[in-house]
């Protein structure tokens, strides 16, 4: 029988962007390894989360490598904190693990479960009271890139990352599963757990938002670097 991890740690790699969970065990053991060769990718999930449920440790590993990263993007584009972002994917990944016997292979894709639980906890600790200043996001870029200069283009998109803080969470949440993670209105419904018609409003209303603050201060903008 094997024995629960003791820990999680996030380490940096230079090959990776986002820390890597590695557990406090070995690697994936062999007859892990050789009951996932010939498995279609579609299907390598559900197989490591059968594996899982019976207490493989390398299984878990396995699965950690294939989430982890996108999931401390997503935490990451949500709290515009990478301390906050590694404590939110820990405590999700730590989540699968502690309920590892009761995951229903079919209900979901278990990255859409994934990225509900990250989601809710992102929106959980924002909710909090902010004691620490908040680490540098990754910059977002502007649409029209070809309209401003090198400069400019910093300043919207300074502008952009501010706008997007201020929508309410619900809207924020929607346009970065949709721009960012690039999931469709029905994917981002489950993450959300509403209907597809919520998320095409909440889409709706954030994008106006920042269309209504990018349009006023793009002016502005321009007026600034050319002494208009």
């Amino acid at each position: 029988m094997n024995a629960q991890p003791s820990r999680l740690d996030f380490v940096s790699h230079a090959d990776c962007a986002a820390p890597a969970l590695l557990l406090a065990v070995g690697g994936m053991p062999a007859r892990t390894a050789e009951r996932m060769q010939g498995r279609r990718p579609m299907d390598r999930d559900d197989e490591l989360l059968d594996l899982i449920a019976g207490g493989d440790e390398g299984a878990f590993r396995e699965l950690v490598s294939r989430h982890v990263d996108r999931a401390y993007a997503l935490a990451l584009r949500i709290l515009r904190n990478g301390a906050d972002a590694e404590d939110v994917v820990q405590d999700s990944l730590l989540k699968i693990w502690s309920h590892r016997g009761s995951w229903q292979a079919g209900r979901a894709k278990f990255s859409t479960w994934l990225y509900r639980v990250v989601t809710n906890r992102c929106l959980d600790m924002r909710r909090r009271p902010k004691t620490e200043g908040m680490d540098e996001a990754p910059e977002m870029v502007d649409a029209q890139p070809d309209a401003l200069t090198t400069l400019q283009r910093h300043e919207a998109s300074d502008l952009l990352a501010q706008e997007m803080e201020r929508l309410p969470d619900q809207q924020r949440v929607a346009l970065i599963l949709s721009y960012y993670d690039d999931l469709s209105n029905a994917q981002i419904a489950e993450v959300m757990d509403t209907t597809i018609q919520a998320v095409e409003s909440l889409l709706k209303r954030g994008r106006q938002h920042l269309r209504r603050q990018l349009d006023s201060a793009r002016a502005d903008i321009c007026r600034t670097f050319t002494g208009d």
